[in-house]
């Protein structure tokens, strides 16, 4: 269940106009809070991201599942359904009690340090690449340079 807040700033984000990339992030950031105060761990900061996205989905941010190509089909899949619960298409089905209990003991075994500025930071960078400009100073590349 996501904080109050979290979901507070999210609404806010959407009413002022921001993208709802941006209204998730607030989830995404608050699961990454969970991971640095040991609530729970993570495999990788993708994981903690991909936590906080279907968080996002499933409060009601309008955030669209992936494109074909642009994940695995089981992701999309489940990204979809979590926006389908969220705007309100599909009725919401908690998962059995053991099932919930085998997820929280997963995750409670993983590590701590996915959440870290390093760890986050490597994320960030590597998504950068992967992004159309080539990088970090992709947006810079295309500009004229003044000479002095």
């Amino acid at each position: 269940m996501p904080w109050k807040t979290t979901t507070d700033r999210a609404k806010k984000d959407l009413a002022e106009g921001k993208r709802p990339s941006t209204a998730a992030g607030e989830f995404v950031r608050e699961e990454m809070e969970h991971v640095r105060r040991g609530k729970h761990g993570a495999r990788s900061p993708k994981q903690a991201i991909a936590i906080g996205l279907s968080k996002a989905r499933r409060a009601g941010v309008p955030l669209k599942p992936p494109a074909r190509g642009k994940a695995s089909e089981r992701t999309r899949k489940s990204a979809s359904r979590a926006y389908e619960v969220g705007q309100g298409k599909r009725k919401p089905r908690a998962p059995s009690p053991r099932r919930s209990a085998a997820v929280e003991g997963a995750l409670r075994r993983e590590r701590r340090s996915s959440a870290s500025a390093r760890e986050l930071s490597r994320q960030a960078k590597g998504a950068a690449k992967r992004r159309r400009g080539g990088g970090r100073a992709g947006a810079r590349r295309g500009t004229k340079r003044s000479s002095r």
